[in-house]
């Protein structure tokens, strides 16, 4: 998460743009661009060119489709935050999608809203998430809570499954749980990247889950450890 800063005509905040629609990049451009403390300065129409085109003109805000024709913004968000850890990302969507949701916060996504939002409010959210703040949308975080409160506690097989992480797995199911990505935790635990990245694919492997949001979800059934200085290797 960014720290708080203030932003001002002459220190403006700095918008990157990504959505596959010339129409919507253009009316979200121009809407950003007509504030004072807002210069949009730069866009991409897909994936790829927005992980060439976003790291180069160091935006403080990121604003990303979650629908893309050659990947998803999720991807793209959690690629630039680990490029670019005081990056603030706004995932702007037409759908009301509770797992594209969740997939968003564990990504590291500041914000989540709709297209249907009005400009203001986009503004709002653009300025709030700038300054080191979350900006989810209500009420459909609301909904993912609530869903996430009524599904059983953990299934039979679970148990075990978690039981059968070793020490260094379960530090690292629970630091994804905590929406750390593979580089923040490998900093965490003096870890290089491909080391992070391996040990994850092994603990997916051992909780029978492919998707790194299911591995998060089974993290909040951990017991969480005491603090201690330098982790063991």
């Amino acid at each position: 998460m960014p720290e708080s800063r203030t932003f001002t005509p002459q220190d403006p905040i700095r918008v990157f743009l990504l959505d596959d629609h010339e129409v919507v990049r253009r009316g979200v451009s121009d809407l950003l661009d007509a504030e004072a403390d807002i210069s949009v300065v730069g866009d991409a129409a897909n994936a790829e060119h927005a992980l060439i085109r976003a790291p180069a003109v160091r935006p403080h805000v990121a604003v990303l489709d979650v629908r893309l024709p050659d990947g998803d913004g999720i991807t793209v968000c959690r690629e630039l935050r680990s490029r670019m850890p005081e990056l603030a990302v706004l995932m702007l969507t037409s759908f009301d999608d509770e797992d594209a949701l969740l997939d968003a916060i564990m990504a590291g996504a500041s914000g989540y809203v709709l297209k249907q939002i009005r400009g203001s409010d986009l503004v709002a959210a653009v300025r709030t998430v700038a300054s080191g703040q979350s900006m989810l949308d209500p009420a459909t975080t609301a909904r993912l809570m609530k869903s996430l409160r009524t599904e059983p506690a953990a299934e039979p097989a679970e148990a075990p499954e978690l039981a059968g992480l070793s020490p260094r797995e379960r530090e690292i199911l629970a630091l994804i749980g905590d929406g750390l990505t593979n580089r923040e935790i490998g900093k965490r635990l003096y870890l290089s990247e491909k080391t992070v990245k391996n040990h994850i694919s092994r603990l997916l492997a051992k909780l029978g889950v492919h998707r790194r949001v299911q591995a998060a979800v089974l993290a909040t059934h951990l017991e969480q450890p005491e603090q201690s200085g330098r982790p063991s290797a």
